[in-house]
C-alpha cells in the first residue's frame, strides 16, 4: 500500500484548486513585510526551503505580535490567545515559539498577588482595599496611616517581624487597614491571610467533627503574615483561647512571625475579656500570657474618627 504521505502529496500535486489557494498563501505570506525581513536575514531560506516551511511561516505572519492587533487580552486573536509567537530559523529549517504577551503578564502577576491573600469569611471591599484608598485627610486616622507606612517600608527588617494592633470604637474603618496592608504585601510577593475571629471560632469548633483542627493550626501558624480581625467580639472557650490561639501566638512569637489586628478593646480591655471563659470562668492568669504574646507579636494603635458604616 502506498504511504499516506506519498498519497496526500500527490492529492496535492492533482488539486487544481488547492494548488491555486496554495500559490495565493505563499504570495501573501513572502510578500508580508515581516516575513521579508526573515529572508533577508537568512538568505539560506532558498524557494523548496520556503514552501517546506510555508505553514510555519503564513501561521507566524497571521498572528498578532505583542498585542498590537488585539484590543484585549480576552479578543487576543491568536492561536493561543495571550501569547506572542517568535520566529527561529536554524540552518534551513524555521521553527515558531510561543511567549506570554505583557498582557498576559500582567494578568497572571495580578492572579498570583491575588492568591497571596487568603481569606476566612472577610468581606469583598477588604480584599480589594489599598492603601491609595484610605482617607488621608482624615486627622484622627492620620498616625494609624503613618504606622502603617511606616511598617511597610519596614519590610525585610528586624522591625517588621512585629505586626500592628488596631483598636477603636466600631466602623472607624480597621479592617479596612488589613485588607490594605494586605494587598500591599502581595505586591511585594508575602502572602498573608485575614481571618475573622467569630467565625474563626466557629471554623476551629467544627473542625473537631473531621479532625482537621491540628492541619488548620499549623497553617495559621506558618502563614507569612497573619491577620485576626474583630478579636474580642468572639465567645472564647478555654480550650480554644489556651489550646487554638495560645498555640499560634506562641509559634509565631518563636519565629518572629507577625500579626496584625483589630478589636473593638484597646490591648488592655481585651485582656480582661480573655479572663474570662463562655462559661464565666475567670482566669486572669492564663489571659495575662495570651496578652504578653500578642505584645510580643504586635504594637497597638488606635483608631478614631467617625463611623463610616453610617456614612
Amino acid at each position: 500500500m502506498e504511504p499516506i504521505q506519498a498519497s496526500l502529496k500527490k492529492w496535492m500535486r492533482d488539486n487544481e484548486s488547492f494548488q491555486k489557494r496554495f500559490q495565493e498563501i505563499r504570495r501573501e505570506t513572502i510578500s508580508d513585510p515581516e516575513i521579508q525581513k526573515v529572508m533577508e536575514k537568512h538568505p539560506q531560506l532558498s524557494d523548496s526551503v520556503i514552501d517546506r516551511n510555508l505553514m510555519r511561516l503564513y501561521e507566524y505572519k497571521s498572528q498578532s505580535k505583542n498585542c498590537e492587533d488585539c484590543p484585549s487580552l480576552a479578543a487576543c486573536k491568536n492561536i493561543l490567545k495571550g501569547y506572542t509567537p517568535l520566529i527561529e530559523v536554524d540552518e534551513q529549517d524555521v521553527r515558531l515559539t510561543y511567549d506570554r504577551c505583557y498582557r498576559k503578564v500582567q494578568e497572571d502577576e495580578q492572579r498570583e498577588k491575588q492568591t497571596l491573600i487568603q481569606s476566612l469569611y472577610m468581606p469583598k471591599d477588604v480584599l480589594e482595599a489599598s492603601i491609595e484608598d484610605l482617607d488621608h485627610s482624615d486627622l484622627e486616622r492620620s498616625n494609624a496611616i503613618r504606622e502603617t507606612v511606616q511598617y511597610l517600608q519596614s519590610i525585610g527588617t528586624k522591625q517588621a517581624e512585629k505586626g500592628l494592633y488596631f483598636s477603636g470604637p466600631f466602623g472607624v474603618g480597621k479592617t479596612y487597614f488589613l485588607g490594605a496592608i494586605a494587598k500591599e504585601l502581595a505586591e511585594r510577593r508575602i502572602g498573608s491571610m485575614l481571618i475573622y475571629m467569630p467565625e474563626f471560632v466557629r471554623e476551629m469548633k467544627s473542625s473537631l467533627k473531621d479532625d482537621s483542627v491540628n492541619r488548620k493550626v499549623e497553617e495559621f501558624k506558618k502563614v507569612p503574615v497573619l491577620m485576626l480581625d474583630d478579636i474580642g467580639s468572639e465567645s472564647l472557650s478555654a480550650w480554644f483561647r489556651d489550646e487554638i490561639l495560645g498555640s499560634i501566638l506562641q509559634y509565631r512569637m518563636m519565629e518572629r512571625l507577625p500579626i496584625f489586628f483589630t478589636s473593638n478593646y484597646t490591648m488592655n480591655q481585651l485582656e480582661n475579656h480573655l479572663a474570662t471563659s463562655n462559661r464565666g470562668d475567670t482566669e486572669q492568669l492564663k489571659a495575662g500570657r495570651i496578652m504578653e504574646r500578642i505584645k510580643q507579636v504586635s504594637k497597638e494603635v488606635p483608631i478614631f474618627g467617625t463611623n463610616r458604616r453610617n456614612m
